[in-house]
């Protein structure tokens, strides 16, 4: 058998390198056996938490502007998103038609109160030749009833004057309130009527705006019985703030103004409304954010993050059992400040945890205890 030296050699290096890396590992376990860990005593405590709630967001008023009076659209003053002042004009609608109406409803006006005039006069010298005993009672009553008829003739006049008067205003359409126009869907020349289903457009009054979440029955239910009554409740909540879509905080926090006492059967939530100052404009009705409602919670249990691991959306800590490393599902309450949980399940007052080095522990892994920390 012919003996090859380079093939010696390379396996000379092979063993010598397995040797090294088992040497590597079984130090790297006595490392870690060896190693001491910093653990917590669970006692409860108090924290400042916050709750998250999806949230739409309204203008204190979204009017629908809308024609009383059908007709061409003549002119339009205003533009898309335009800023309008209650009473300002917005659009104008044919006004020839209704003016012309006017001047009839004026001439009939002024017939009738022709007429009311001449039958008074008749009425009046029927009076008096009755007291001259010249003509009868019946010749009397019957100037008598044609003034009260040319009367009312003449009332039925004033009031379609009246109408006529209040259709052509109409042809003025002004906005309602303050605030900021929507979307205009028509233009110079469209025949517009009251029965569309479309409106001319609206106006949000964005001064303020609402914002809208919902709460459990559950969580509605606590409140009561902490403050005693809904109306107790509302006058305790703290501020809130409002986290917009692109994942900033608004600037100015808002309040809860109401709760309604009519539980949704389809969602089982109760609808609250909280109303932000919008001096920006930057809200706009419409929008969504989530809303950021904070409170206190005393007799908690509260764990580092670093405490724990996370396996397939699952959390984890590990609980110190007799001095052995036990794994243990938890359910957590984030709160916000990236660097604790809440414990909502899986540990208890008095269990002890391991704070550090969770990520080099194993299974049944024995602890050497080097501090005992505490929540701060």
């Amino acid at each position: 058998m012919k003996f090859n030296l380079k093939e010696a050699f390379v396996a000379g290096a092979l063993l010598l390198c397995a040797c090294v890396c088992s040497a590597c590992k079984e130090e790297q376990k006595s490392t870690i056996r060896n190693r001491e860990y910093d653990v917590m005593v669970l006692e409860p405590t108090s924290r400042q938490l916050h709750s998250t709630y999806s949230a739409s967001i309204r203008g204190k008023q979204d009017i629908d502007i809308r024609p009383k009076v059908s007709g061409y659209i003549t002119d339009i003053y205003v533009k898309e998103g335009s800023v309008v002042k209650k009473g300002q004009t917005l659009f104008v609608i044919d006004q020839v038609p209704y003016e012309a109406e006017l001047q009839t409803a004026i001439a009939n006006v002024n017939v009738a109160q022709a007429s009311v005039d001449a039958a008074e006069l008749t009425a009046n010298s029927k009076e008096q030749l009755f007291k001259q005993k010249i003509i009868s009672d019946f010749e009397l009553r019957m100037a008598k009833t044609t003034l009260a008829s040319e009367r009312a003739t003449l009332a039925q006049a004033k009031a379609k004057e009246v109408n006529a008067r209040n259709n052509l205003s109409y042809t003025l359409v002004k906005s309602p309130a303050d605030g900021v126009l929507g979307t205009l869907p028509f233009r110079v020349g469209t025949l517009v009527s009251p029965s569309d289903a479309t409106p001319l457009t609206s106006v949000s009054d964005n001064s303020e705006m609402y914002v809208y979440f919902s709460m459990t029955e559950s969580q509605v239910l606590s409140l009561t019985r902490r403050h005693g009554s809904l109306e107790e409740a509302l006058k305790h909540m703290p501020s809130i703030e409002l986290q917009l879509s692109d994942g900033t905080i608004y600037s100015d926090k808002g309040r809860i103004e109401s709760i309604s006492g009519i539980i949704d059967p389809s969602t089982g939530s109760v609808s609250i409304r909280s109303r932000f100052p919008n001096r920006n404009r930057l809200l706009l009705s419409g929008g969504s954010g989530n809303v950021i409602l904070p409170h206190r919670q005393d007799g908690c249990l509260v764990i580092p993050q670093a405490a724990t691991y996370e396996i397939q959306d699952k959390i984890y800590a590990y609980k110190l059992v007799n001095g052995v490393a036990t794994s243990q599902i938890i359910g957590v309450f984030d709160i916000s400040n990236g660097k604790e949980y809440v414990v909502e399940s899986g540990l208890m007052q008095g269990d002890t945890i391991v704070v550090e080095g969770v990520g080099l522990l194993r299974e049944g892994m024995t602890i050497k205890v080097k501090d005992v920390v505490k929540a701060e």
